[in-house]
């Protein structure tokens, strides 16, 4: 089987080709996010503070540790993929497509069991869960992990697609899974009075059926990155690569949700209505991330198939491009979030209160979401030439164990919520200084074309 289609990624002028491949991955994720917080809004006002704080940032934080681990072992072997195609590899395409959703099916079966076991503990033992959130927490986390088969399916389907320069169709998927999620978020909360189990019940559906739509086209799909049931396995040399490059990924966005559950445990220990602002707070930020997580996987892909075609003039101009229009975007954000906190805020709750102290929190930390573009866009090119180990070590050391050091050295001599959470961009800074020096004097360039066969 051949690959049949020009490839644009290694060919075409690279700012528009990034652009055409940048905004589907950011309308995709923006409408993942789309129904992330219509079940906050429509939990918030039909629910209350306690059902918004249970589907909100605890529940939220438990699921992004477990999910962040094994989507980052899913990104290394996406990364595999983009490589083989980039290199005109069909055999090699389809052995790494096949051996992915290997590793998703084994993945979604461990998570399922893992995480309606242990949730209420989780809970209680890593959260500092509040008695009256504890309820409807567990209820919310242990259908979402009945269902994390289909999320996880999803974003490793969404990978493969992205790896070989097909950004779109994983948009329309995502499209048509939010508008199920928001119909059955008002006929389950709103019309049936399901509360928090209508929430989870509706978001399962949506990603089940999202997909579903997702597989069947990679089933049909007539080129070599085609999904054959039959051929659902694991290749060793395959595997070998993945892990190679994946399981740094997968330790540091678990390091990552580590850190994240001690700062909300913090944040548990101020009550339900700061609980409650914080939950609000995290969908207003999840806009700036899926715009820069957009970037990140738009310089990841590029970089894979421009490096797998030893094309290193476009590796580099990549890079740059894709820097530039990640921090402009970056400072747009802070700006705009900034002097519309309020507003925004509005959507997710009618209680004033919680909208001043969100608010707050929102102009303390969105005009620093500049510091933290050099981590997503330089971790994703060297990721994308299979270089992850090291940053990794950076991110982990920058972010997770800077970030403890404040939680348990910093924040005790304030005690305030705005002093708990300036530690995100403090932390930030400092690893974004690390990848910087490392990008521009680390000597990985030599050695990861020396082990490709290239000459540095």
């Amino acid at each position: 089987m051949q690959i049949e289609r020009p490839n644009a990624i290694t060919q075409n002028t690279i700012w528009s080709e990034l652009l055409k491949y940048f905004f589907p991955i950011l309308l995709g994720t923006f409408f993942q996010q789309l129904y992330n917080m219509v079940d906050a809004a429509i939990v918030g006002y039909f629910v209350g503070d306690v059902g918004l704080a249970a589907v909100g940032g605890t529940s939220m934080s438990i699921i992004n540790l477990f999910l962040g681990f094994f989507v980052g072992i899913g990104s290394g072997a996406t990364v595999v993929v983009a490589q083989h195609y980039g290199a005109k590899d069909p055999e090699g395409t389809s052995r790494a497509v096949h051996t992915v959703v290997a590793l998703s099916l084994a993945a979604g079966a461990t998570l399922t069991v893992v995480g309606t076991l242990l949730s209420r503990q989780m809970l209680v033992g890593i959260m500092n869960t509040p008695e009256e959130v504890l309820g409807p927490s567990t209820l919310f986390l242990r259908v979402y992990f009945l269902g994390i088969e289909s999320v996880l399916m999803f974003n490793i389907g969404s990978g493969i697609l992205r790896a070989v320069g097909d950004s779109f169709r994983p948009l329309i998927y995502l499209a048509i899974g939010s508008a199920i999620n928001i119909g059955m978020d008002f006929l389950l909360v709103v019309g049936l009075r399901l509360g928090v189990m209508g929430a989870a019940l509706a978001t399962l559906t949506a990603q089940t059926c999202a997909a579903a739509l997702l597989i069947i086209r990679l089933m049909r799909v007539k080129d070599c990155y085609r999904l054959h049931v039959k051929k659902i396995g694991f290749d060793r040399e395959v595997l070998k690569d993945a892990f190679r490059i994946g399981l740094p990924s997968g330790f540091q966005s678990t390091m990552y949700g580590i850190s994240n559950l001690l700062i909300q445990s913090g944040v548990n220990t101020f009550g339900e209505q700061i609980m409650a602002a914080w939950a609000a707070y995290g969908k207003i930020d999840s806009m700036f991330w899926m715009i820069i997580n957009a970037f990140g996987i738009s310089v990841t892909t590029f970089v894979s198939q421009n490096f797998g075609a030893r094309k290193m003039d476009r590796v580099k101009k990549s890079v740059r491009t894709a820097y530039l229009m990640a921090m402009g975007s970056a400072l747009m954000l802070s700006a705009v979030v900034s002097a519309f906190a309020g507003p925004f805020l509005s959507i997710f709750t009618p209680d004033q209160n919680v909208v001043r102290i969100g608010a707050s929190l929102i102009r303390e930390i969105t005009p620093l979401y500049f510091t933290y573009v050099s981590i997503e866009i330089l971790s994703g090119a060297l990721r994308g030439m299979g270089e992850s180990l090291i940053p990794m070590i950076m991110t982990v050391v920058g972010i997770c164990v800077l970030r403890l050091v404040w939680l348990y050295a910093v924040f005790p001599h304030f005690g305030t919520m705005e002093s708990l959470v300036f530690g995100y961009p403090v932390t930030w800074a400092a690893t974004s200084l690390m990848f910087i020096i490392y990008y521009l004097r680390g000597g990985w360039l030599k050695r990861r074309m020396l082990a490709a066969g290239m000459s540095a």
